[in-house]
């Protein structure tokens, strides 16, 4: 019997042993909201709506979401403060309120379930815990690093240092270059690198870890306090990290080979710096926030839940606003980022609520409410209005509510959109719907208003608005002026299939309202086909970094292209080499037949009435546009944000027009 019982012991470990080898090995990322649960898509189409350059892939990690909260909850693993209340502290006996840090204790297994379900964090200011970390050669710009670095001394900063010897060493490029350089070989973004030295070392070149001026240190130099361990010694954590910067302190001749050391240049310090921080969790597969506190993904394909670089079970979640802070202050948002995000077999069907909102605060309801406001009324993720909005809806919008609130004080119910996001509203906004209405779909138009480019086999995911918003039935269809060129589904995903331009029809089911967008299929263009001086920045089919020679000859000397090149007056007229390139200006390239390859649409900062001059109209257009007499279009607005941060013109940018045009700073373009 005895001998029996083993062998069914060792044949359960096996099993077991089989079941985490499948999980290791069997996961998948797949690009495009499509590709997600049901669950995750209305939350990240809102997103996009808002954020349309920005890029999600779901992460099939093949775990089993009970297996995954088993393993994370474990003594330990996870802490929260002990100042919580018990709903997010592990209240089992002789483990509760133990404290296993100072001032940390154990989390409850609800506070580990609210903290992994990602669902949970699916609004602008929660996702940046997705974002990925690793390099991406289209998702990253010199003008985007830039941004990052506006308000320190990094900014729009050629890079001097001091070598050995005292000797002054001036190089050619940029901060911004060397960060794009070193997020390349490091294969670490170099958004999070200079996010990361940001932080570090603040905003002043003068910071003693990279002053290269520090006795029995000078010439070196560490971006990142790598090694900068603390010490009561004065100036010790400093003098820790310029030792790890000048030897690696101790470390191997295949270490130090690896990360550059020693950094005696501030290229190697920046670069090597980077490869260090890849090596930790980024090149490994870790490579989002989320993903080095809960490691449940590598592409080491070994066992998970060890390799964790922090304890606090909401750390994503604080980080993510850390983030999301600067580069809403940086005004980079609107940019390109990439984010991934994790999904588990057999997830609960909605969210895990926040451990602090109790159940016992609501009773089940299954009503027709519909929204009893003068405009908008937003809708949270959580019962107050200390939690972030979700989205908001137009006034009368029908929802579900699915839980009625009897907090004390302020009531809010839990409610659910007809694209199936589930939040939370004030409640004395929410009247219930008495009798069947229906609202008409009034019109339907595409997000994007102009022209879409694509590379043959490129595919994309066009978004439309509704209007009113609260419509009673929103479905749609698209369809293809010639399927040859361009396909298109029922999502609206769009597929290049050849050369040529088509045409992409929206069309409403109810009342048969239509919109149109045109689709130009180019040729695949490889990276020689267009080589731009180094001076020149791309961020989508913009360009800018003009110099003030801005003729048609001085850009076109800075341009290598196999295609034709013609570059036009934001009206369309060809403009002839001695002609200025300004705001609006198209460079276009064309193959042999004279078909459109590619079109750049030309950002000269300053020059916003598109004559290719910064002068005293600009000054007096922008103006009108600040006091709201005669609106910019969209390229204009973004030729007078003069200081880059992605904000619409202020009074700020007129100032340094002013100041560029009485020469007492000029504008950097």
């Amino acid at each position: 019997m005895k001998n029996k019982i083993i062998k069914i012991l060792l044949i359960f470990i096996f099993l077991q042993a089989c079941y985490s080898f499948t999980k290791a090995y069997g996961a998948t990322i797949l690009e495009g909201i499509e590709n997600f649960p049901e669950s995750y898509k209305p939350y990240l189409y809102e997103l996009q709506k808002k954020y349309p350059k920005w890029k999600f892939s779901a992460l099939y990690t093949e775990l089993d979401w009970k297996y995954v909260i088993d393993n994370e909850n474990i003594f330990g693993k996870n802490l929260v403060p002990k100042s919580y209340s018990d709903e997010w502290k592990n209240t089992t006996p002789g483990e509760y309120n133990i404290e296993v840090d100072a001032g940390w204790v154990d989390a409850s297994r609800k506070a580990v379930e609210y903290a992994m379900d990602p669902r949970n964090f699916l609004n602008n200011v929660r996702l940046l815990q997705f974002e990925t970390l690793s390099y991406e050669e289209k998702a990253n710009s010199k003008d985007t690093v830039e941004r990052i670095l506006y308000g320190t001394e990094f900014y729009q900063k050629t890079v001097e240092y001091l070598d050995s010897l005292g000797n002054n060493i001036t190089m050619s490029e940029k901060y911004s270059d060397l960060i794009l350089k070193g997020g390349k070989t490091s294969q670490v973004s170099p958004y999070h690198l200079a996010s990361r030295i940001k932080q570090e070392v603040g905003p002043f070149l003068s910071h003693s870890s990279i002053s290269g001026k520090v006795a029995g240190f000078e010439g070196f130099y560490n971006f990142y306090n790598i090694g900068a361990t603390s010490s009561s010694e004065p100036m010790g954590a400093i003098k820790n990290g310029l030792q790890y910067a000048k030897d690696g302190k101790g470390a191997s001749t295949a270490t130090k080979n690896k990360y550059l050391i020693p950094w005696n240049t501030k290229e190697k310090a920046i670069t090597g710096g980077g490869i260090f921080i890849g090596s930790g969790y980024i090149n490994l597969g870790q490579n989002t926030v989320y993903l080095q506190k809960f490691h449940v993904y590598d592409n080491q394909n070994g066992e998970k839940f060890w390799h964790q670089y922090m304890t606090n079970v909401l750390a994503p979640y604080s980080e993510s606003k850390l983030t999301y802070q600067g580069y809403e202050n940086s005004g980079i948002l609107s940019d390109d980022i990439s984010f991934i995000i994790p999904v588990y077999n057999n997830m609960p069907d909605t969210p895990v609520s926040r451990p602090s909102i109790l159940d016992s605060d609501f009773e089940a309801d299954n009503t027709k409410v519909y929204a009893n406001v003068e405009t908008t009324l937003n809708i949270r993720t959580g019962p107050s209005t200390s939690y972030e909005i979700l989205t908001s809806v137009d006034k009368n919008q029908v929802m579900t509510r699915i839980a009625k609130g009897k907090q004390a004080g302020e009531l809010w119910d839990k409610v659910q959109l007809d694209n199936g996001m589930i939040g939370y509203a004030f409640q004395n906004y929410l009247e219930i719907v008495k009798e069947p209405v229906n609202i008409p779909v009034q019109s339907v138009e595409f997000v994007l208003n102009e022209e879409i480019s694509m590379q043959i086999g490129e595919k994309y995911t066009l978004l439309t608005n509704i209007l009113p918003t609260n419509a009673t039935n929103k479905e749609v269809s698209f369809s293809s002026s010639d399927n040859n060129i361009v396909e298109a589904n029922n999502n609206g995903e769009i597929t290049a299939k050849s050369k040529g331009k088509a045409e992409i029809t929206v069309t409403t089911k109810d009342g048969n309202k239509t919109d149109t967008i045109s689709v130009n299929v180019i040729e695949t263009i490889s990276e020689d086909d267009i080589i731009l001086d180094k001076s020149l920045t791309i961020t989508g089919n913009e360009i800018s970094g003009l110099s003030y020679t801005n003729t048609v000859a001085d850009l076109m000397g800075k341009i290598t292209s196999k295609y034709n090149i013609k570059i036009t007056d934001k009206n369309g007229n060809e403009l002839t080499e001695n002609q200025l390139v300004g705001t609006g200006s198209k460079i276009i390239f064309m193959d042999e037949n004279n078909d459109i390859i590619r079109e750049l649409t030309v950002i000269f900062y300053g020059d916003v009435n598109g004559d290719g001059k910064i002068n005293s109209v600009d000054l007096l257009v922008l103006q009108r546009h600040i006091l709201e007499i005669e609106k910019l279009g969209d390229i204009y607005q973004k030729a007078g944000n003069i200081n880059k941060n992605g904000k619409a013109p202020s009074s700020v940018d007129l100032l340094l027009i002013q100041r560029h045009i009485l020469q007492l700073a000029i504008i950097q373009q």
